[in-house]
């Protein structure tokens, strides 16, 4: 296995860099989601909860491969010759659309179970909408969503291995060419499991250190 650690290093930081780049995206596009639905005054209600049932309704390895195969041809379309979509690409859109799609009911949730009085006393400082979110409304929705919020970025890490599919050579994709190169499916796939169980334990213990000093914010 020595000739494929290299390689393996290399599909680790392939495979953080997908979690932490549709991580951030999906969590801009879930707290602006959330906060439109969340919004009596909101256009968009019916919208946003068509895509977060779709999201929550279809299986990612199917998302991923509905933008990766609907992004070539596309992309063709547009270009007038076959134009294939980069697969890192066509994961970081697919797993920010799941992402942003799961952590705008997290965070839609948690806006919902900031007591109502928390708003009022804001609102009879004098504080404007943008105040109210910034300096009452958001501190505690955030407090609220961070256990289910941490789950997610645990759950998106692991997914980022259904990308292997359509081609990115990330961890996955190392361990299944290395299992069949060298006729040693356990060694690679136990070499895979113990290299996504480090990130989803790194995320674990970050989310705990977080829930112990974020509760001090807010009161």
């Amino acid at each position: 296995m020595g000739g494929f650690t290299a390689q393996f290093a290399a599909a680790f930081l392939i495979t953080v860099s997908l979690g932490l780049v549709s991580g951030s995206l999906g969590t801009v596009m879930g707290l602006l989601l959330a906060m439109s639905k969340s919004s009596p005054a909101s256009r968009f209600k019916a919208v946003v909860t068509a895509y977060t049932t779709v999201v929550r309704g279809v299986p990612e390895l199917l998302i991923i491969l509905l933008i990766y195969f609907g992004g070539t041809i596309f992309a063709s379309k547009v270009a007038g010759r076959y134009v294939e979509v980069n697969a890192f690409t066509a994961g970081v859109i697919a797993l920010t659309v799941v992402f942003g799609g799961y952590a705008t009911e997290v965070f839609r949730g948690a806006i919902a179970a900031v007591p109502a009085g928390q708003t009022e006393a804001a609102k009879s400082l004098g504080l404007n909408a943008w105040q109210r979110w910034a300096f009452v409304i958001g501190p505690q929705m955030l407090r609220l969503a961070l256990p289910a919020y941490g789950n997610l970025w645990i759950s998106l890490f692991k997914d980022t291995a259904l990308v292997s599919i359509v081609g990115l050579t990330d961890i996955m994709r190392v361990a299944f060419v290395g299992a069949g190169s060298l006729r040693a499916p356990l060694t690679f796939y136990l070499a895979a499991s113990s290299l996504y169980l480090s990130l989803t334990t790194i995320t674990l213990l970050s989310i705990r250190l977080a829930e112990r000093r974020y509760p001090a914010l807010g009161r």
